[in-house]
């Protein structure tokens, strides 16, 4: 059904129900923003939940627990949860209410534009109107007028008193009037036949035109709804799958703790590898005391071996040992203060040797690092002595230096560490020994639970089992050489990605391939930071091309790939 047609004569109300329906489109507007700021506001309150339980310790000191370990993921998931929140309230802000405010300014503008035209339209059809009262009037007047002089005429007509010139002068004012009259009436019939047809204009044109225009604007308005309330459930479901995924990351972490390992990780935290305190011995006062002879005969003992064992002990080195007991060796003595050492000796002797375990592994690592970079630095050295115009090889000359005198202060450290490391082990290997052998002489029965509980088993194979450690990189060869043996492989290496040529390079030197403008290369190897480009042809041709003539892809998901350090 067409507005036009069937509501030609409600402007007004077309007028008011336009303007409610742009009303209400704002105030779903407003629903929107308030929506949203919901959203940020509960975002903002996780991430500020996850930070405040965060741990602010550096990683070496975290817990290794699993449940410590369970709710740091946990809190990792809650933080990306409060992301998709984010993700909600970006969508709900960009793709609803923006697109709603912008819409509804445009509605406005266009609602207006209609009614003025309907207004222009309306004061038009009244101009002709008035214009045709007018002349109605006037012509209405004018017969009036016109039958007056009638009147006055017939009446000096008939009365014999008149004179002739009255006679005459009633005759032409009714002339005149009449005249005038039949003007009004042509005048009026011009306007009123005007006004009809611009009024026929009006009711068939002019307003089932504007009035379609209101309809169609008002559809579109009741779509656009329809479709922000889609795009309203729609950016709650796009998180959906992600926010599940948190979910099940949380389950997860549930399912990942576990009570045995953290009880394992409570004695490979505070064991201190120490043997029990011994008994104290016995303080005899009587000594000096004088017996009978019946008191003799109680032992058997021999009287030396009874004035030995009896022997007193001195008060200093008794003191000395329950002191010793008390801060070292007793299970809930306090534990002193000590300022750490470089070689960690304040430490007890299990948790000496994984500390220096752990400085060792770290020295390694720092080890293999500066040892790639050296690698790389003489193998551009190589290059730019092969090729002059590419560098100066003697600028490489004091960053070599000085790699090598840190890989050298780095393997210093090892072995010292090493040596460290060595003499803990073998004091706890004797250790053990001497355990066993008091286990025997006391005749403990097999398959007795040793003081130190179900761990004695795994701590005599971290006794008796050489501990492995990763072995120091080789010195590498300085042969010049070296830049083109690396082709010597038997297996291929895989590919990690591809390259463009940007430019064209003809590859004479030993080492370096050939490669033509835009010709496609497989890559095998990155760029050390040396400039060169391990490449591969189509052809199964390898070598390097320089890193700055080619474009490269790198497959993030390729099994070969391999990052350098």
């Amino acid at each position: 059904m067409s507005w036009g047609t069937e509501l030609w004569d409600q402007f007004e109300n077309l007028d008011k129900h336009t303007q409610w329906g742009i009303d209400f489109l704002e105030r779903y507007a407003k629903f929107v923003k308030e929506r949203l700021e919901i959203e940020q506001n509960y975002a903002k309150q996780l991430r500020n939940l996850v930070k405040k339980y965060c741990p602010k310790r550096s990683k070496d000191e975290e817990p290794r627990f699993t449940s410590c370990l369970s709710f740091y993921s946990i809190l990792g998931e809650l933080n990306d949860y409060a992301g998709q929140r984010e993700v909600v309230a970006e969508e709900m802000s960009h793709r609803v209410y923006n697109e709603l405010m912008r819409y509804s300014q445009e509605l406005k503008a266009e609602r207006k534009h209609h009614l003025q035209e309907g207004r222009k339209a309306q004061q038009f059809l009244d101009q002709c109107w008035k214009q045709m009262d007018n002349s109605k009037k006037k012509f209405e007047r004018e017969c009036r007028e016109a039958e007056k002089a009638q009147m006055t005429y017939d009446r000096l007509d008939n009365d014999i008193n008149a004179t002739k010139s009255e006679v005459e002068k009633a005759k032409a004012q009714l002339y005149m009037r009449t005249h005038m009259a039949d003007e009004s009436k042509n005048e009026y019939a011009a306007q009123l036949q005007n006004f009809n047809g611009e009024q026929w204009k009006h009711f068939n044109n002019s307003i089932p035109h504007i009035f379609k225009n209101l309809q169609d604007m008002d559809e579109r308005r009741t779509v656009k709804l329809g479709e922000t309330y889609r795009s309203f459930a729609e950016a709650e479901r796009r998180v959906i799958p992600i926010i599940s995924k948190c979910l099940d990351g949380m389950v997860s972490a549930a399912k990942a703790v576990d009570d045995r390992r953290d009880s394992t990780i409570v004695v490979e935290s505070f064991k201190s590898g120490f043997d029990p305190p011994g008994d104290f011995p016995f303080e005899d006062f009587s000594q000096n005391l004088s017996r009978t002879g019946s008191d003799g005969t109680i032992s058997n003992t021999p009287k030396g071996e009874r004035e030995r064992d009896l022997a007193p002990v001195p008060r200093s080195e008794a003191k000395h040992t329950i002191g010793r007991s008390k801060n070292k060796l007793w299970l809930f003595g306090k534990k002193p203060k000590v300022p750490s050492l470089e070689d960690f000796s304040h430490l007890p002797p299990e948790q000496r040797r994984k500390r220096l375990q752990q400085k060792i592994d770290e020295l390694n690592r720092e080890l293999q690092k500066e040892t790639d970079q050296r690698d790389a630095l003489n193998k551009m050295k190589d290059v730019y002595e092969k090729n002059p115009q590419m560098g100066d090889p003697n600028s490489l000359q004091p960053k070599i230096s000085e790699t090598n005198c840190n890989i050298q202060k780095l393997r210093s450290e090892i072995h010292k560490n090493e040596t460290w490391l060595s003499e803990v082990e073998g004091k706890q290997s004797s250790r053990g020994d001497r355990r066993h052998s008091a286990d025997n002489h006391h005749h403990t029965p097999h398959g007795r639970e040793s003081p130190e509980g179900s761990y004695t088993d795994d701590t005599s194979q971290e006794h008796h089992t050489p501990h492995r450690r990763p072995a120091q990189p080789a010195q590498p060869n300085h042969d010049p050489h070296e830049f083109d043996d690396e082709f010597d492989d038997d297996d291929p290496l895989p590919v990690i990605g591809h390259c463009k040529a940007l430019y064209s390079f003809d590859g004479q030197n030993e080492g370096t391939l050939t490669m033509a403008e835009d010709e496609i290369l497989y890559i095998i190897e990155e760029d050390k930071g040396d400039g060169w480009t391990r490449a591969r042809k189509q052809s199964g041709e390898e070598g390097y091309v320089p890193t700055s003539y080619v474009e490269i892809t790198i497959e993030k998901n390729s099994k070969g790939a391999v990052t350098y350090i």
